[in-house]
């Protein structure tokens, strides 16, 4: 309730029927400060086990060229082990030249992830660009 003061001293005091919105504005930045805090708190990533893929492999090719990473980090193409710098004759005379056809790499678990993108750099540097990852079948 608000009062006007002021004036003559020997008047009434008359009530002004107006909003005092001073607390309101108050309440509401107190709102406001509380909702800023409490949303980055409800964003909160959940853990999901996502499940494995059922999807079924594409079909094979009649002849396909491996590629294989080993544990002493030797490449062999088919099977001959051969050194890293011969890797884009050996796959340009296992594929008759055929830049176009899939290669299937495949390496042991041992292997360094290093190691294995510097042989996919070396498939990319040689032109074979489709390059199939080669792993165990988790359907089962």
């Amino acid at each position: 309730m608000g009062a006007r003061l002021g004036g003559n001293i020997g008047d009434d005091l008359t009530e002004t029927h107006e909003i005092n919105v001073t607390p309101f504005i108050d309440v509401m930045l107190v709102l406001l400060i509380i909702f800023m805090v409490a949303a980055p708190l409800a964003t909160v990533d959940i853990g999901v086990e996502l499940p494995a893929s059922t999807a079924t492999p594409p079909p094979r090719p009649d002849k396909p060229v491996f590629i294989t990473v080993k544990p002493d980090l030797s490449v062999a193409v088919g099977e001959n082990i051969i050194p890293r710098t011969g890797l884009s004759g050996a796959l340009d005379a296992a594929t008759n030249g055929k830049k176009s056809d899939p290669v299937f790499l495949r390496a042991d678990k041992t292997v360094p992830y290093g190691e294995l993108m510097d042989v996919m750099n070396l498939l990319r540097n040689a032109g074979y660009l489709k390059v199939a990852l080669v792993g165990l079948d988790a359907r089962n």
